[in-house]
């Protein structure tokens, strides 16, 4: 017979020993060996996440049937400790697990405490951010000696499989870089793996550390907008890394936003300044002070144009031969396709890159559509969008799958009657002072890019073509 005891420091007197018969016995486990890790470096890191690994949550696998492949149990870290005198079989294994979380609170985050080390490589320097769906970190990784940023996600269920996900990309980024510098504008995974904890077990992923987003920037700048010369280059680097990411690994961002494309800076200066503002993102209340007050009274315009942009956070992610959702992008950067139902594409994440441009230059939204009494979010997303862009062709409106629900006929919306149209250099040039020309010339950027057919919506590549952004 076998005996497997399990500890949680939810109690000390929380001891669950279980007797397996000494048929499920296979060989022995180490204690202290990391549970599900990756091997380390961004290479072999697609071994961490396999599909034998995600056996634990519930997907078996002809290669754990055979045995061939086991879970190994994290080392102890403070939260939750394991002593195996064996191994058991995947079937024997996984009832063992599920029987031990009934003293958990599972699906949450991890609770992490500075100073902690796990992996047996990253010791937690402290919190950088805390999401929906994860927390990332600021962690030692002491065998290259450098710091690095770990996310990890909740143990909720499925989220084992959207990791394996964006490691998936994560990946194909990394390979694909090698043929494409413009792979560079996109954040580098480093390493990932999987660990045990109070709460179940949890995905991680290792990066590369970069600055605040612009969303940071942008809260704690001296006015809300950004300098245009920055707006350019950003925009620049921005759309190169989406020209990578759709023709070469044909990926779809999905999520483009200020939140999602961090900063990054090569000076010793700049590194410890945006270093020293890693925390503005993360729900901090009002505006990050550093050594010498708000992150925008210390960057100096050549501070500001020496700095450069990354696009983060693909876990939103999907092929553009294999969409996962049909709801994606947050809200204000909705393309009208996905608003209304349409199979999408490539031309989304430059829809949501023109909100991203126009929110840069002016320091608002260029849509922030809002609920009714009588109509949704959506309904005023829609609204906003016309009153913008102007009618909608009506082989266009009922085409979609969901046109029914805005739309009464061609043009005519169902609960929302009463539009006030506005022009894009009429709303730069009275709400935010621009000269007719400035208005007309970034008007002449962005429209392109919003075309209500995305067919004929601009490209990455053609964007960066175009003259407004090729301007100094």
């Amino acid at each position: 017979m076998a005996t497997l005891q399990l500890s949680s420091s939810l109690g000390k007197n929380k001891v669950l020993k279980l007797t397996l018969p000494t048929s499920h016995c296979l060989h022995p486990l180490v204690p202290g060996s990391a549970m599900l890790q990756g091997h380390g470096g961004a290479g072999a890191a697609g071994d961490a996440i396999s599909p034998a690994h995600r056996s634990v949550f519930g997907h078996e696998t002809p290669e754990m049937r055979s045995c061939q492949t086991l879970p190994r149990l994290e080392e102890p870290t403070g939260t939750c400790q394991a002593v195996l005198s064996c191994s058991f079989s995947p079937k024997a294994l996984r009832d063992v697990i599920n029987i031990s979380w009934q003293c958990f609170s599972t699906g949450g985050h991890h609770p992490m405490q500075e100073g902690e080390v796990f992996n047996t490589q990253y010791q937690v320097l402290h919190k950088l951010g805390c999401g929906a769906f994860a927390t990332v970190w600021l962690c030692q990784d002491m065998r290259r000696q450098k710091q690095v940023a770990v996310k990890v996600l909740k143990s909720r269920e499925g989220f084992a499989d959207t990791a394996q996900d964006e490691v998936a990309f994560l990946r194909c980024v990394n390979c694909m870089k090698k043929k494409d510098l413009a792979g560079e504008n996109i954040v580098c995974l480093l390493d990932d793996f999987r660990m045990i904890g109070e709460n179940g077990f949890h995905a991680c992923l290792v990066f590369e550390v970069l600055g605040p987003s612009i969303r940071c920037l942008m809260g704690n700048y001296r006015a809300q907008e950004l300098p245009l010369p920055f707006v350019k280059k950003s925009l620049q680097q921005v759309l190169a890394g989406l020209h990578f990411l759709h023709e070469c690994c044909r990926i779809i961002h999905a999520d483009i936003k200020p939140e999602n494309i961090l900063l990054c800076g090569h000076s010793k200066r700049l590194q410890r300044l945006l270093m020293a503002t890693l925390d503005c993102d993360q729900g901090t209340e009002g505006k990050l002070k550093g050594a010498g007050g708000d992150l925008g009274n210390q960057l100096e315009e050549s501070d500001l144009m020496s700095i450069e942009v990354k696009i983060a956070d693909l876990g939103s992610a999907c092929w553009t031969y294999k969409p996962f959702s049909k709801e994606i992008q947050t809200q204000p950067y909705r393309a009208l396709e996905v608003l209304l139902g349409l199979d999408y594409g490539t031309p989304a994440d430059i829809w949501s890159t023109a909100c991203l441009a126009f929110e840069m230059a002016t320091g608002e939204c260029l849509f922030d559509p809002q609920p009714g009494k009588y109509f949704s979010r959506d309904d005023d997303h829609v609204a906003r969008i016309i009153e913008l862009l102007g009618r909608i062709p009506p082989q266009i409106v009922f085409s979609w799958n969901k046109s029914t629900q805005f739309f009464s006929k061609p043009g005519a919306l169902l609960r929302l009657s009463r539009l006030c149209p506005r022009s894009l250099p009429g709303i730069l040039a009275d709400r935010h002072g621009w000269t007719p020309q400035e208005a007309a010339a970034f008007a002449a950027f962005l429209l392109p890019a919003l075309h209500y057919a995305p067919e004929r919506r601009a490209s990455a590549a053609q964007s960066l073509r175009h003259a407004w952004i090729a301007a100094p």
